[in-house]
């Protein structure tokens, strides 16, 4: 397929989110899309709760296969089939509606039938030809919410099976007719309806939901009052404001480009306006938001998966990642900080920032909340009903506020925001299902597992560089959460295989899926910052991943150690972290040439060797393997603070030739 540039391509999907999100839908459409919303969040609150409507508890076939119908059906109502968004809802569109809701309740009724007869092995004819129309609507939906690239990919992998025989070593497997195939996708647990559509229906309806409410409830304007209230008037204020607010919003909308274009529109103009150079921050507001989206305690849709796909509680992926995330956002901190030292830009003005007193007074109801849904998840493990009694909450004490109390027009509007973000996903959940399928289907899992690993050589450093090249070449075309799903069927068996931690190959397969946000050429974060602060696209893409650089090593220190996603003793844990946070201190010094509360390294060849010198020791302090050259990792720690004496030797002497 012929393409533009890819910066014309980001060009493009980025207007088109935009575009999607100003989408005002009225009359039949409007109220579908809020009556099916409410319907599924019902179904969902009955099923989880085991409220038992009805009085009978639904079987989880007819629970997905209902929602299915009511967000697939949503999908061809909100997006259109060409380029161009629109509110309005062509005829062809509400036939696939109708067809998509029709095709899905045939299986939710014969859900049961189809479990004691084994339909997704032997399907009557009825069955076959639902099957296939059913699968047309998905790989339609996918290509609409998904694009082009997520499209071919599913559409060559659902197709895979019936030519699997022909196919060399290492994807040769067992083929099947076409019409065997098709059924097996959508009906057997191990496709579509396999665990991606159970993590969406256990666990992503009440998160998504969540975090609807809480941004339009206030949320974010609180989260970013708080921010500058907190650091607004420290130096660089307005960027180290960016950092905190869109991770905020970015762990509560999973979305990298939409966080930037909603976020952006504040703190792009307020960086700016404080002396930050614009690609600088158009990068800081990517780098942001996309490390908001692996930021407990939400961290988007794909954690949820992970749960789902790993057999753990949430609660541990929320704890896991916890200090992957801090070492970004501590990274991002101190670039941020060495950046405006450097340049001699100070903090926003006292009149320019709100009062932190104010502040919490009026955004208590924002801290409660929060508490209320971790200390559920920690303390009661109620990872699936956890979010809904948080939306209570917060709606409830809203409603008893003047100032921020929505209106019902402002709640139908959440709704509606819930019903666009839940029928994208579950589009292309349903098609990266049949990726699942495909490679369950041929029995492809295991012996690719174990080609992976011999191509490698058995060497765990290739394995994994292989799997980083990998992960971010199909990041660059899909979704993190169909990324992550493709890669974690594919790839991750393989790195289990050579002997490394299963949850930290997950979120090394999660990590290195994301990267492509800040990465030319794709770099849709960086391009849609690009396009808000009015600066180049390539070079604020080139300086994102200077900014966000640590996101590219650390997830190979976590997958070597997994004390740094807290798989270990904890006094192993409190060790590399310190560690780490050290090293990255002396490699985002190396990255700005200036140490973070200490001074500049200086310019000239002096000032590149000072920069060299403390990126090396930065590294071998915050490695947390050893065995390179058979030294061992305490070895290395104080031969990396031994290089890194040299160069603040050379800020401290320079100070002191400066005072004299």
């Amino acid at each position: 397929m012929t393409q533009p540039s890819e910066s014309s391509r980001g060009s493009a999907a980025i207007d088109a989110e935009r575009a999607v999100e100003r989408q005002t839908f009225s009359g039949l459409a409007r109220w579908l899309i809020i009556v099916f919303t409410l319907t599924a969040i019902g179904l969902a609150v009955n099923k989880l709760f085991n409220l038992r409507l009805g009085g009978t508890s639904l079987l989880e076939g007819t629970y997905l296969y209902t929602l299915a119908g009511l967000f697939l059906s949503l999908t061809f109502i909100i997006f259109r089939a060409g380029k161009t968004p629109s509110a309005r809802v062509p005829w062809y569109d509400w036939i696939l509606a109708a067809l998509a809701f029709g095709v899905s309740g045939y299986f939710a009724m014969t859900a049961s039938i189809s479990l004691d007869s084994g339909w997704e092995y032997a399907a009557p004819q009825q069955a076959v030809w639902a099957s296939i129309l059913m699968y047309a609507l998905v790989l339609e939906g996918t290509r609409r919410t998904g694009g082009l690239v997520i499209f071919g990919i599913v559409l060559f992998f659902s197709l895979y099976p019936t030519f699997a025989d022909h196919v060399p070593d290492p994807l040769n497997g067992f083929s099947q007719p076409f019409r065997d195939v098709i059924p097996y996708f959508m009906i057997s647990s191990e496709a579509s309806f396999g665990i991606p559509m159970r993590a969406f229906g256990n666990l992503v309806i009440g998160f998504i939901l969540f975090g609807a409410v809480l941004q339009f409830t206030g949320g974010g304007k609180f989260f970013n009052n708080l921010a500058l209230a907190l650091v607004g008037g420290h130096r660089g204020g307005a960027a180290k404001v960016s950092i905190f607010a869109s991770g905020f919003m970015g762990s509560m909308s999973g979305s990298v480009i939409s966080n930037v274009l909603t976020t952006g529109a504040v703190s792009i103009p307020a960086m700016k306006k404080t002396g930050f150079e614009p690609r600088f921050a158009a990068a800081t507001e990517a780098c942001a938001s996309t490390g908001g989206v692996v930021m407990p305690p939400i961290m988007g849709a794909t954690a949820f998966v992970i749960a789902s796909w790993l057999g753990v509680p949430y609660v541990e992926i929320m704890l896991a990642a916890a200090i992957p995330s801090l070492l970004y956002f501590f990274s991002l901190f101190v670039q941020i900080d060495a950046y405006s030292a450097r340049r001699g830009l100070r903090g926003m003005d006292q009149s320019e920032r709100p009062r932190i007193g104010q502040t919490m007074r009026e955004g208590w109801l924002y801290i409660s909340v929060f508490a209320l849904l971790i200390f559920l998840m920690v303390a009661f493990r109620w990872e699936t009903t956890a979010p809904f009694f948080a939306v209570v909450l917060l709606l409830v004490v809203n409603q008893l506020r003047k100032n921020d109390r929505v209106s019902m027009k402002g709640f139908l509007d959440i709704i509606i925001s819930v019903g666009r973000t839940l029928s994208e996903l579950v589009a292309v959940l349903l098609g990266i299902g049949m990726i699942v399928g495909a490679f369950q289907a041929t029995g492809l899992t295991g012996p690719l597992a174990n080609e992976l690993v011999h191509m490698a050589g058995s060497s765990v450093a290739m394995l994994l560089i292989m799997g980083a090249l990998t992960s971010f070449v199909f990041g660059m075309g899909m979704t993190v959460t169909a990324c992550y799903i493709f890669l974690a069927v594919v790839l991750a068996p393989a790195l289990v295989q050579a002997g490394l931690n299963e949850l930290a190959v997950h979120l090394f397969i999660l990590y290195w899926g994301m990267v492509s946000y800040i990465t030319p050429p794709v770099a849709l974060g960086a391009f849609a910052a690009a396009t808000m602060a009015h600066a180049n696209a390539f070079r604020t893409g080139i300086e994102a991943m200077k900014l966000g650089g640590v996101i590219y090593f650390v997830p190979f220190f976590f997958v070597l150690n997994p004390a740094l996603i807290g798989q270990g003793s904890a006094g192993e844990v409190v060790t590399v972290l310190i560690c780490a946070l050290i090293g990255i201190w002396f490699i985002s010094a190396a990255l700005q040439g200036y140490l973070a509360f200490v001074g500049s390294l200086g310019s000239g060849t002096a000032g590149m060797l000072a920069r060299v010198t403390l990126l090396i020791a930065g590294f071998l302090i915050a490695s947390p393997t050893g065995g390179i050259a058979g030294v061992g990792h305490l070895t290395l720690t104080l031969i990396g603070f031994a290089l890194s004496a040299l160069p603040i030797l050379l800020i401290v002497s320079r100070q002191k030739q400066f005072v004299t």
